[in-house]
């Protein structure tokens, strides 16, 4: 252990919703209000000792309803001074992981000793937009677009193609994907009924002009299936694999984690939850998006001179099976021995296929899942990667 180690000290995520929840009517950026007050206060840090505030968001139509620059308005709204430095970033699902790369940056190089590393989206609040009213339409139809369909930007083909057929080039089947969506499901169930996520969780409140508010303190995508339910199926956008069974639900929800030095930590007397060994970014053909999360977890082994053997447990973003079982099957070189070892340790209580990936928030989901599961084994090494649209990537490696 090093007196500058970058150590997490907190982590807290909302509920992930589901499609039509009553979380939907709540804008993103408020429910990143709610992480960034509760992520300080479980661990007694005060809003002015916060140097830094890096924040994901990917869902522009979302963050348009409510004026723009989101990092900056959350910071102000929780109640953090105003002259807190903050900046609002989009790289797709890694977003939030970038959040804790840019922190441990900064760190680094003496421009802040506390950073809070956050995203969130609210998938189902995205408007659907009307081009070209601005200079008007004099004659003819107004055509509205949909930024939540085929999830791509439309100068590219969907992300659901690319995953699919990706997969299919590595010998990852219909079959295989669908049994890994079974899997996530059935392993979540297990841990939620456990309680395995209610260290992370904090509940959103939301008023009622009549009657008790509603409270959701919960997943709420979760659902059981089987193997002869997903088959049923038909894909979605064009992919030969991908369909809503073996895809996660589009969610909303936000996440958090508070980062700082070990010399920090102890001088404020905090245990840290984990130490981060290695975070790292990488982008690469845009097409390969379920090879992304492998090609990350490599960059970060080669930084560090680790391999997945001394990983204990591992968590890779569940953007579709495909992405998951490809990047796993990657990492094992061929050998199908070896694939089958780190499935095995992989997602081991489910993933965004059963509890939602409101986007910008997952990469924070799974680094603090990895942290607080090591802390109830007693201690070990975590990896975490995920994949963004056009085949950029993150990962991270722990140590509790």
């Amino acid at each position: 252990m090093n007196n500058d180690d970058i150590v997490i000290v907190s982590g807290v995520r909302t509920p992930f919703s589901k499609l039509d929840s009553a979380m939907a009517a709540v804008p993103s950026i408020d429910l990143a209000v709610i992480v960034m007050k509760e992520v300080i206060r479980r661990v007694g840090v005060k809003p002015e000792e916060v140097d830094e505030f890096n924040y994901g968001s990917c869902m522009p139509g979302e963050i348009a309803l409510d004026g723009g620059v989101p990092a900056r308005q959350i910071g102000i709204l929780a109640g953090f001074p105003p002259e807190l430095m903050s900046v609002s970033i989009d790289r797709a699902c890694c977003s939030s992981l970038t959040a804790v790369r840019q922190g441990i940056a900064s760190i680094r190089c003496g421009d802040a000793d506390i950073v809070i590393a956050g995203g969130a989206d609210n998938m189902p609040r995205v408007p659907r937009i009307v081009p070209d009213l601005r200079t008007g339409v004099r004659l003819g139809n107004i055509v509205m677009i949909d930024p939540l369909f085929a999830l791509g930007p439309p100068r590219f083909s969907p992300v659901a193609r690319d995953a699919g057929e990706v997969a299919v080039e590595n010998g990852v089947t219909r079959e295989m994907q669908d049994a890994w969506a079974v899997r996530s499901q059935e392993l979540y169930a297990k841990a939620a009924a456990e309680g395995l996520f209610k260290e992370e969780l904090i509940p959103v409140v939301i008023p009622q002009k009549k009657g008790d508010p509603i409270v959701i303190d919960r997943d709420e995508a979760p659902r059981k299936t089987s193997m002869e339910a997903l088959a049923r199926l038909n894909p979605v956008y064009g992919s030969p694999t991908v369909t809503a069974g073996n895809a996660p639900p589009l969610s909303a929800g936000a996440s958090a984690v508070l980062i700082m030095t070990r010399k920090k930590a102890k001088e404020k007397g905090l245990k840290p939850l984990a130490t981060i060994v290695a975070s790292v970014g990488c982008a690469m053909d845009p097409y390969r998006m379920s090879e992304i999360p492998a090609f990350s977890i490599e960059k970060a082994f080669k930084k560090t001179g680790m391999n997945v053997d001394q990983m204990d447990m591992i968590e890779i973003n569940e953007a579709f099976a495909a992405v998951t079982l490809t990047s796993t099957k990657l990492l094992a070189k061929g050998d199908a021995k070896k694939w089958e070892e780190i499935k095995a340790k992989t997602n081991i209580h489910g993933g965004a296929i059963a509890l939602g990936h409101p986007v910008s928030a997952s990469a924070a989901r799974i680094t603090m899942h990895l942290a607080y599961e090591l802390q109830r084994r007693g201690g070990g090494y975590g990896l975490g990667a995920i994949c963004g649209g056009l085949s950029m990537g993150e990962a991270i490696i722990l140590k509790v």
